[in-house]
């Protein structure tokens, strides 16, 4: 199916749309809770045209995402485009590793793949593995075939220490429902109490890589205009939850600016709050600023100290 031309392959996606709508349709309610939740002062008809236009999306997703399977370096190129390339041009002309923080929202697929083409970065995507180890292989093997190189928590370090040599881009989509209570970031978001990872704020501390949104916005059906956004260049220098508060703002705004392109199908809020929330939002901080923040503030003092001496 993905050796069609693209054209026919959404017009077997019209069949689906009218399916997953109407006859059968995927996860209606999940679809519309998330709305209804993130939208509650919007008037009912205007959510209704969300779900509608949310669908709409996601047709043409799964469309393009099979194309993507077979697509052709040359057409894939024409179709993801960075609005302004110069901040990962300088970035890595400082040799300076990257953390590309990006989300769920238009095609996330052709980003990926097409993520080593249009960065001279070394492309690395940070991923949870399907459980399906067969597809798993099988699309990795797709989305790897233009250089980028996919991992998971377990063996990301041994991958990036194979490209010490050159300034790495690692791409975390860090929308996805989390694991553990208490080794979550928790925060507002769309009007609820939601918890996110906090991989990316470790590992950016770890790394001491500059720290990048990257959005997709799209130019008109099947291309996409990639806009980069500096979150910060010092992650040490950073307060606990600075880089990972930027991101989850600058990705609520996008999304409330237009929100069918966001994938609400996504069982984002499945965790339940925690009756101890307040408690553990406080232990998560003193965890991290005792493993990254204790030598700032021994350096602080030591400052304070000569400061008092002389």
């Amino acid at each position: 199916m993905s050796l069609l031309p693209l054209g026919v392959i959404y017009g077997i996606g019209h069949f689906f749309y009218f399916m997953m709508l109407y006859v059968f349709p995927y996860r209606r309610k999940v679809v519309s809770k998330n709305i209804t939740r993130s939208f509650p002062n919007m008037p009912k008809k205007e959510r209704v045209k969300i779900v509608k236009a949310f669908y709409r999306y996601l047709t043409y997703l799964l469309a393009e995402s099979v194309k993507n399977l077979t697509i052709k370096e040359e057409n894939l190129r024409k179709r993801v485009v960075v609005k302004n390339p110069e901040l990962m041009d300088r970035l890595y002309a400082e040799k300076r590793d990257v953390l590309l923080l990006s989300s769920h929202y238009n095609n996330w697929e052709l980003l990926i793949t097409a993520q080593n083409l249009v960065f001279q970065h070394q492309a690395v995507g940070i991923g949870m593995p399907l459980s399906n180890k067969f597809w798993d292989n099988k699309i990795n093997e797709r989305r790897e075939r233009f250089g980028m190189k996919v991992v998971n928590a377990n063996n990301y370090k041994e991958v990036l220490k194979q490209y010490e040599e050159k300034p790495t881009a690692t791409l975390i989509l860090g929308d996805q429902s989390p694991g553990k209570d208490e080794n979550c970031y928790w925060t507002k978001f769309l009007n609820q109490e939601t918890a996110f990872f906090f991989g990316a704020e470790i590992l950016a501390n770890q790394l001491d890589a500059a720290v990048v949104y990257g959005v997709l916005h799209q130019v008109k059906r099947g291309y996409y205009e990639l806009e980069l956004r500096l979150i910060t260049e010092d992650p040490k220098g950073e307060t606990y939850g600075k880089i990972t508060g930027d991101y989850i703002s600058m990705l609520e705004k996008d999304i409330q600016t237009n929100p069918s392109s966001w994938l609400w199908s996504h069982k984002r809020w499945k965790k339940a709050i925690p009756t101890d929330l307040t408690q553990l939002k406080t232990n998560h901080q003193q965890r991290f600023e005792e493993r990254f923040k204790k030598e700032d503030k021994k350096i602080g003092a030591k400052q304070k100290e000569i400061q008092l001496d002389a």
